[in-house]
């Protein structure tokens, strides 16, 4: 009797004590998981064809470039009049989860799906990530509401939402639920949401890509070297390089928001003095590569050689685009810049001409958003597993040199501690 007691008691506690929480626990974010992707992942598809179209429509019809300015204040009069409350964008999300207050609004999704649409289709400089994390953010964060969910199961409901809207926009659900893990909290994963966040990346990946037949940009690197101590020094400049372009990229952007916040006090009149500047350069220019995504180039800096100057303009159209007040996101702005910048340094580094440019598009990238990890995980996901070595050394010395600069401003770097000492002090949760 004393030896069966002895074998049910362990028995029992592993079965009411840890494995049947740990299966709800399961089943419950399975199900959360599995509707929150679906929806992200369908909002991204909606996002990515009426941006495709916008894009082929301006393209096929430059002239429209020349009505930015008025776009512009569309923009920036939607925002004034119904935005306010999601104005913030991303740095909204943060804030959400290191000092949730209130639940972020459902009119931050098609506010920002139309900003974006509006500022490319008119000839801005942006991206689409911003876009598809605000949508996922926003549409995960109402279940926090609709559940009645306490501020720990709400930190994983917006990791959530960001995993999925991440995920769908690029193809790469295992990136998607890093960045997501590692963006919202610099230097410390939330293990309670990475099964979650795995979860929704790749419902959200799979919704988008298989469900509304959305493709991806493909990039390849045909030659991989293999590493030796010769190409392992010469990937320490070019790492530097990667961040201190990503520091430049944070630093513009934040330049031009101030600039046009001090300047301009109305704030649907800024995105019209940006929208001036920007058409205005594209015709003295004579040339559009520079605006909207920019893919084609992205494309080009794997194979032919480009102009050095590329990254330069595309940070300074790209940070006037976004610190003017047009919406959209920061990230493949920050492949072009890298994708370019990689593809200039092949003038004087022994490295093939696509493995820097696979480099600086995960490099810059990791270096501006403070994410070195996910931005490894994108480039294996994308390129292949055969550069991981140089791409996840590239990442990791960005991040290093670019310092704890980044687009973000609301981004904590630093310990869970640091962030309850900043609110005990009733200091701004960011840099």
């Amino acid at each position: 009797m004393l030896k069966r007691k002895r074998i049910l008691l362990p028995l029992r506690k592993f079965l009411f004590q840890e494995f049947a929480p740990n299966i709800g626990y399961t089943f419950r974010w399975l199900l959360l998981s599995i509707i929150i992707g679906a929806l992200a992942g369908s909002a991204s598809a909606i996002f990515l064809i009426s941006l495709d179209w916008a894009t082929q429509f301006r393209e096929a019809n430059i002239y429209v470039i020349l009505f930015l300015p008025i776009g512009g204040f569309v923009i920036g009069w939607v925002y004034h009049r119904y935005g306010n409350s999601v104005v913030k964008g991303n740095n909204q999300l943060l804030e959400e989860f290191y000092n949730p207050l209130k639940i972020i609004p459902l009119r931050m999704v098609p506010l920002v799906l139309f900003g974006t649409v509006m500022t490319h289709f008119f000839g801005g400089s942006a991206g689409r990530e911003g876009t598809a994390v605000q949508m996922g953010g926003a549409i995960s964060d109402q279940f926090t509401k609709w559940f009645k969910l306490p501020d720990t199961d709400r930190k994983t409901v917006i990791t959530v939402g960001v995993a999925a809207g991440f995920a769908s926009v690029f193809g790469t659900p295992l990136a998607g639920a890093v960045f997501a893990l590692e963006w919202l909290v610099i230097g410390r994963l939330r293990y309670e949401s990475i099964l979650p966040a795995f979860l929704a990346a790749y419902i959200a990946d799979y919704a988008c890509a298989d469900l509304w037949a959305v493709a991806h940009s493909h990039y390849t690197i045909p030659l991989v070297p293999e590493l030796d101590l010769i190409l392992l020094l010469w990937i320490i400049p070019a790492g530097i390089c990667f961040g201190l372009a990503g520091r430049l990229f944070a630093f513009s952007t934040h330049f031009w928001a101030g600039f046009f916040s001090r300047k301009i006090k109305y704030p649907p009149f800024r995105p019209v003095v940006g929208g001036v500047m920007i058409a205005a350069s594209v015709f003295l220019m004579g040339d559009t590569k520079y605006i909207g995504l920019g893919i084609p180039t992205i494309v080009d800096a794997f194979s032919v050689d480009l102009p050095w100057y590329d990254f330069l303009i595309k940070t300074a159209k790209t940070s006037l685009t976004l610190g003017a007040g047009f919406k959209g996101g920061e990230v493949t702005p920050l492949f072009y810049v890298g994708a370019t910048l990689g593809n200039a340094m092949a003038e004087w580094t022994p490295l093939p001409v696509a493995l820097l440019a696979g480099m600086g598009f995960v490099g810059v990238f990791s270096g501006a958003t403070n994410t070195p990890i996910a931005c490894t995980f994108m480039g294996i996901e994308l390129f292949g597993s055969a550069p991981g070595m140089y791409i996840g050394l590239a990442c990791v010395l960005a991040y290093l040199f670019s310092g704890h600069s980044g687009i973000y401003g609301s981004q904590v770097i630093g310990s869970p501690k640091h962030v309850k000492l900043l609110k005990k002090k009733g200091r701004r949760i960011g840099k």
